[in-house]
C-alpha cells in the first residue's frame, strides 16, 4: 500500500459521513448503549487478517461496528459524572491536529502548533484571572494536571527545606505533609499516590463538602517541615467552592504550596456572576482544571497553570543532546510530564477564540442556570428531595430512602432519555446531576425533568 493520497480523501470523506450521522442522531437518540462491549468485540476482534484492508472500508467497519456501543455523552441530556460535549470550532480544530500530526513538544521543531498553544495559554491566564508570569501545561486531564502541579509543590517545599530532589530522591527526604478536604476528589489521592508522597491528611469538611477553616488552621499549626494544603473550586456533589482565599492565607503563613483543583469549577472566574465564589482564588501557587469540562473541547485537555514556573521545570523538565531548544517562554516539555504529545492546546485556542470573553461567561452562566432548573423540577417531584445549595453546576438528590433513591436511579437509566449517575454522599444515596454540555437548553432540561418523574413514580 502506498501513501497515494486519494486514501486519505477516501478514508476521510468516510469518517467525516459517519461522524456527522452521528452528531445529528444526538438530538433524539437514547443516551445508553445499545449493546456492551462483549457484543462489540465480537464484531471487532478475532483473527488478524492476513492482508491489508481498504482504508475507507476499515473506517467504515469501526464505525459500524462501534456506534451500537456509544453512549451519547455529547447529548445536551448526559449529565452523569462530569463530561461536557465538544463545541464546534474545537472538534474543526482537533481534526486538524490529528491530521497535522505534530508532536508538539518544543518551539523549534513544530512552532506552528506550539504558538497556538502560547496564545491559548495568554487567553486562559487573562480570562481566569491567575498570574501573568505563570506556566501553562497542556495534560491528558484533571488527574494530571493535579500531578503536574503537585510535583512543582513538591519540588518546591522540599527545596526550601534543603532537600535536592533530583540529585537524592526522596529516600531519606523530609516528610511532605499534604493537607486535604474530606471531600477531595480522588484524583488528587491517586496524583499523591504517583508522587510516592502517600496518603493525605484530611481536613473536616462542611455540609457542602467546603474544607473548614477552622479544621486547616489546626491541623497546619499541629506540625511543621514542607507542606502542601489541596484546595478544591467545584465539590463533586455539591458544587461548592473552598473559601480558597482565606484558606490560601493560612497556608502561606506556615510557609505552605498550595495547590487548586478546579476540574470544571476554575471556570467560575470566567462569569462575573459567579466568581466571588472564587474570593482570593489567585493568591494559589498552582491550579488544575479540565478544558473536555466547562470549555467543551475533545477530550483529552486537562490545564495545569503554576505561578512558579522554575517549581514547575525543575520538576519537569529535561535535557538532551537531541533535542533542540529554542529562545522564548520555555519549550511545552518543560511543563508537562510527556516528551511526546499531541496539540491538544490547539483546540483549546479554537473555543476559546469561537467564544470569546463574553462567550465563555455566556456559556459557564447557562450551564449554571440549568443545573437550577434541574433542581427545582427535581424537587417538585413527590418525594424528592435536593440535598445541595445548588451554587454551580452540581445537583444531589434523594428519592427516600437508599433503597428507593437507587431504584429510580436505576429506573431513569434504563428509561434512555437522560442519563444522571448514582453515587453517594452525606452517607445516603443520591441521584448525581452534573450539568456541563454546550448544548443543554430548556428542552433538554424539561425533557429530563418529565423522565426523572417517570421514574419516581
Amino acid at each position: 500500500m502506498t501513501a497515494r493520497p486519494d486514501l486519505y480523501a477516501a478514508a476521510l470523506d468516510c469518517a467525516a459521513s459517519r461522524a456527522r450521522e452521528w452528531l445529528e442522531s444526538l438530538l433524539d437518540r437514547p443516551i445508553p448503549p445499545s449493546e456492551d462491549a462483549d457484543n462489540v468485540l465480537a464484531r471487532l476482534g478475532g483473527p488478524l487478517p492476513e492482508g491489508p484492508t481498504e482504508p475507507a472500508e476499515v473506517v467504515e467497519m469501526l464505525a459500524d461496528g462501534v456506534e451500537p456501543g456509544l453512549m451519547a455523552m455529547p447529548s445536551g441530556r448526559f449529565f452523569g459524572w462530569v463530561i461536557g460535549g465538544t463545541l464546534p470550532a474545537a472538534l474543526g480544530a482537533d481534526w486538524l491536529v490529528s491530521s497535522w500530526d505534530q508532536n508538539s513538544g518544543m518551539r523549534y521543531a513544530t512552532p506552528g502548533t506550539v504558538a497556538a498553544e502560547e496564545a491559548a495559554a495568554a487567553w486562559l491566564v487573562e480570562l481566569l484571572g491567575l498570574p501573568s508570569e505563570a506556566d501553562v501545561g497542556f495534560v491528558t486531564g484533571g488527574t494530571m494536571a493535579n500531578f503536574t502541579g503537585l510535583a512543582a509543590g513538591r519540588q518546591q517545599v522540599l527545596g526550601d527545606a534543603g532537600w535536592d530532589l533530583d540529585q537524592h530522591g526522596l529516600s531519606g527526604a523530609p516528610r511532605v505533609r499534604v493537607l486535604v478536604g474530606a471531600e477531595r476528589h480522588i484524583t488528587v489521592d491517586l496524583a499523591l499516590r504517583y508522587l510516592g508522597l502517600g496518603a493525605p491528611q484530611v481536613v473536616p469538611a462542611d455540609d457542602q463538602g467546603r474544607i473548614r477553616l477552622d479544621a486547616l488552621a489546626d491541623a497546619l499549626a499541629a506540625g511543621s517541615g514542607p507542606t502542601i494544603v489541596c484546595l478544591q473550586a467545584g465539590n463533586l456533589h455539591s458544587g461548592a467552592f473552598d473559601p480558597i482565599g482565606q484558606a490560601a492565607a493560612l497556608a502561606h503563613e506556615r510557609h505552605a504550596w498550595v495547590h487548586v483543583d478546579g476540574a470544571f469549577g476554575l471556570w467560575a472566574a470566567a462569569s462575573p456572576r459567579l466568581r466571588h465564589q472564587l474570593d482570593g482564588y489567585h493568591a494559589a501557587d498552582s491550579w488544575a482544571t479540565d478544558a473536555h469540562k466547562t470549555l467543551n473541547v475533545p477530550y483529552d485537555c486537562g490545564i495545569v497553570v503554576v505561578a512558579r514556573p522554575r517549581a514547575l521545570r525543575d520538576a519537569m523538565g529535561s535535557t538532551a543532546s537531541y533535542l533542540v531548544r529554542s529562545e522564548g517562554p520555555g519549550d511545552p516539555i518543560d511543563k508537562v510530564p510527556e516528551l511526546s504529545r499531541r496539540a491538544r492546546g490547539v483546540p483549546v485556542w479554537a473555543a476559546l477564540r469561537s467564544l470569546g470573553r463574553s462567550g465563555v461567561a455566556d456559556l459557564v452562566d447557562r450551564l449554571a442556570s440549568h443545573a437550577g432548573a434541574l433542581a427545582e423540577g427535581i424537587a417538585a417531584i413527590d418525594g424528592a428531595e435536593v440535598l445541595n445549595d445548588v451554587v454551580f453546576t452540581q445537583v444531589s438528590a434523594t428519592f427516600g430512602d437508599d433503597a428507593r433513591t437507587r431504584e429510580v436511579t436505576a429506573r431513569l437509566l434504563a428509561d434512555g432519555t437522560a442519563w444522571m449517575s448514582g453515587s453517594r454522599w452525606r452517607d445516603r444515596d443520591v441521584l448525581r446531576v452534573s450539568v456541563s454540555n454546550w448544548s443543554t437548553d430548556a428542552t433538554d432540561v424539561a425533557a429530563s425533568v418529565a423522565a426523572v418523574r417517570r421514574a419516581a413514580r
